[in-house]
């Protein structure tokens, strides 16, 4: 099994799609992300009615940063269908904002094919690059 059906498998293993309360529904998407130790990360998506919930990626970055780490190496993101998606705005951002290098984190686009994209080419231009320097 390579690095991709793995962290795909963990991010599935993770996916609940339920409803919490009235106001909050979680694990519709789901995340895994590979630290640059190479641990594994998950976190589902929670959604919420008043814009306070947070997606499926940045709760596993959450999950990383409490154990200690903040580099990313890889990061699969898996809807409520099953297939792979890239991270919205938000979640680049917040990748892009955690490491100097954070441009080459690799992103899976599509499970069949293993095609992948990194950070970088998603976020062209970053306005942040200069204060890593």
């Amino acid at each position: 099994m390579d690095i991709w059906d793995k962290l795909y498998n963990e991010a599935l293993s993770v996916q609940n799609a339920r409803v919490v309360s009235p106001f909050i529904e979680a694990g519709g998407v789901a995340a895994a992300i590979e630290s640059e130790s190479g641990k594994i990360y998950v976190g589902v998506c929670i959604d919420t009615c008043s814009s306070l919930g947070m997606c499926a990626e940045r709760a596993a970055i959450a999950s990383m940063l409490t154990h200690g780490e903040s580099r990313i190496r890889r990061v699969v993101a898996v809807m409520s269908n099953g297939k792979v998606g890239s991270p919205c705005g938000a979640c680049r951002e917040f990748m892009m904002q955690l490491d100097k290098n954070s441009s080459n984190i690799e992103i899976l686009l599509d499970t069949d094919s293993k095609s992948t994209v990194t950070l970088g080419a998603l976020c062209p231009d970053w306005w942040g690059r200069s204060r890593f320097e």
